[in-house]
């Protein structure tokens, strides 16, 4: 399904008239997403800035009666013996649940699972569900396959652990924001690829899921807010290990790349059309469709990268999340 209002966009040219010129992307943008731009500066993230990013303070875990994050260390990918993840259980007597594992988004080089914890501490108590959001390593000093080797174990150990968690391992949904969501789909990917880990559901918002957007110039309103081009080219090249080429990249590191998109699981994606991932995200969509995937998919009007996380209080940002969490409630068999 396809949620778009074609009105928060520039009206087409007249028969015969060139397409206007856009001088102001920030009028694109929805009314009540516009106020917090004017609060955080333009973002060309790089090695002098890096560190800086990565020592952002994320909001604390909700207390009590919230359910509470408990810290795991299970053995990661390979070079990787002591993988963090964090735990959230609903109802740790009960039996029989559903499951998620989250993966956080920040461009492959930055962030970590507290970026999105109060969110998750919500969605485990609304559906009932096991969270595992998993702290993968991060580019450029862990190139690929790290990250998704790392999500991949996660995802093992989850299915390992379903008699001790308590969790039905017919159910378990992969899900991310951004980077985290393209980890997700190459999860997905790879668990159908080796045919010893059912996914249930992959949930994807905003994905970054094709180098090969670096290479090319986007229009100028589409990626300014938020994760712009140059931001995007050095999270793929320090992932990748080099700058992208529109040829080829390794096998399993991006994918939009992927040759067949069959058998994968029942898909939710969206994505703002003012985001530098709307075009590969309705691509990816598309492709599924055509191999038969079940699609569910939301196109936000006027909505940059990251908006609904960033601006949830938004009329846009509430229907959103609504389109998702109904469908992965759905997915996971939750009433």
């Amino acid at each position: 399904m396809f949620a778009a209002d074609a009105s928060a966009e520039t009206a087409a040219p007249a028969p015969g008239q060139p397409a206007p010129t856009i001088t102001d992307p920030l009028g694109l943008v929805d009314p009540e997403l516009r106020p917090i731009l004017d609060r955080i500066p333009p973002l060309h993230l790089g090695m002098d800035n890096l560190q800086a990013v990565r020592g952002t303070q994320f909001p604390p875990a909700l207390p009590l009666p919230a359910i509470q994050p408990e810290d795991r260390f299970i053995a990661g990918g390979e070079g990787n013996s002591k993988l963090r993840i964090v735990v959230l259980d609903p109802a740790p007597e009960r039996s029989a649940k559903p499951a998620i594992l989250h993966i956080h988004g920040g461009g492959l080089v930055v962030g970590k699972p507290e970026v999105a914890i109060q969110e998750l501490q919500h969605l485990s108590a609304e559906l009932g569900a096991v969270v595992v959001s998993v702290d993968y390593r991060l580019a450029p000093e862990y190139p690929f396959p790290a990250g998704l080797n790392d999500a991949y174990a996660a995802l093992a150990w989850l299915h390992g652990s379903a008699e001790e968690l308590g969790i039905d391992p017919q159910r378990i949904a992969v899900m991310g924001e951004s980077a985290g969501a393209g980890l997700a789909a190459a999860v997905s990917l790879r668990a159908r690829d080796r045919k010893e880990l059912p996914i249930r559901f992959q949930l994807l918002r905003y994905p970054m899921l094709d180098d090969r957007t670096a290479l090319r110039t986007p229009p100028a309103h589409v990626g300014t807010f938020i994760w712009n081009w140059q931001s995007n080219l050095f999270g793929w090249t320090s992932a990748l290990g080099r700058k992208p080429v529109m040829d080829d990249a390794p096998a399993e590191a991006v994918p939009a790349r992927a040759t067949s998109f069959g058998g994968l699981p029942s898909t939710w994606i969206g994505v703002g059309t003012l985001d530098l991932f709307a075009q590969e995200s309705i691509g990816f969509a598309a492709r599924l469709m055509e191999a038969g995937v079940p699609v569910e998919m939301s196109v936000a009007p006027g909505a940059y990268h990251g908006f609904d996380s960033m601006v949830p209080q938004a009329r846009i940002s509430a229907a959103f999340a609504a389109s998702w969490k109904s469908a992965l409630g759905r997915a996971l068999g939750v009433d």
